[in-house]
C-alpha cells in the first residue's frame, strides 16, 4: 500500500467565490482519501481597495485562519490545483506573485511530476475563463508538473463545459457557486487524486 495522496489547494480570493470552490474541492479531495491543506495567497491589494467592496472585506475576515501559502505547500504535495480569479483574462497578481516566488524550488526540481489542475471564476460568461486556466497552465508546463484537466471525461462536463479546468459565472457578487460546480470540482479532484495514486503506485513499485 502507498501512502495517502497529498492534495495542496492554493488559490487567490478577493470576494469570495474562489474561496468557495477551494472549499469545494477540499471536501471532494477529502472525500477521496487524501491529505489536503488548504493555502490562501497573500494579498497585494492595497487597504483601501479592499475597503471599496463589501464582499472583499468579508472574505478578508472570514479567511485570516487560513494559512497563507508557501513553497512547501506546492514541494510536498503530490496534487496541486490553483484557484485564480481572471484578472483580465490572465492569473491575479496575487497568485502569480506566489508562483513567481517557486524559482529555487523550480531550479531544484522540486516542483516535477506532481498533478496539476485549476479552477476560476469571472465577472461574465466567457470572461477569460479559459485564457486564465492556459495562461496558469503556462506555469505548470515550466515546472515539469504532469498538467490533469477533467476533460469531457464525466457527463457532468457537458453540463459545466469546461474541459480546462473548472470555472464559476459570479456576475456582480450575487451568484454564489452551485450544484454544477461543486459537481464539476468533485469529479476534477477525484480524477487527480486517481492518476497521483496511480503515479505513487508505479513509482512504489520500480
Amino acid at each position: 500500500m502507498t501512502d495517502p495522496v497529498k492534495v495542496s489547494i492554493i488559490y487567490y480570493s478577493s470576494t469570495g467565490n474562489i474561496t468557495a470552490m477551494a472549499e469545494a474541492a477540499a471536501d471532494a479531495a477529502d472525500k477521496a482519501g487524501a491529505l489536503t491543506r488548504v493555502r490562501r495567497a497573500p494579498e497585494l491589494a492595497p487597504q483601501e481597495a479592499i475597503e471599496s467592496n463589501d464582499q472583499w472585506v468579508r472574505n478578508v475576515a472570514d479567511t485570516e485562519h487560513i494559512p497563507e501559502a508557501a513553497p512547501a505547500d506546492v514541494v510536498e504535495a503530490d496534487v496541486v490545483l490553483f484557484g485564480t480569479p481572471t484578472r483580465y483574462g490572465n492569473v491575479a497578481a496575487q497568485l502569480k506573485q506566489f508562483l513567481d516566488t517557486l524559482g529555487p524550488q523550480w531550479q531544484a526540481g522540486e516542483l516535477a511530476d506532481k498533478v496539476y489542475a485549476g479552477f476560476t471564476s469571472s465577472a461574465t460568461e466567457h470572461g477569460g475563463q479559459e485564457t486564465t486556466l492556459l495562461a496558469l497552465y503556462n506555469t505548470v508546463y515550466h515546472f515539469g508538473g504532469i498538467l490533469v484537466p477533467p476533460g469531457y471525461t464525466d457527463p457532468s462536463k457537458f453540463v459545466d463545459g469546461n474541459p480546462y479546468g473548472v470555472s464559476h459565472v459570479s456576475g456582480q457578487g450575487d451568484r454564489p457557486i452551485g450544484e454544477v460546480e461543486k459537481t464539476a470540482l468533485e469529479h476534477m479532484t477525484t480524477r487527480c487524486v486517481r492518476i497521483a495514486e496511480l503515479l505513487k503506485a508505479g513509482r512504489a513499485a520500480d
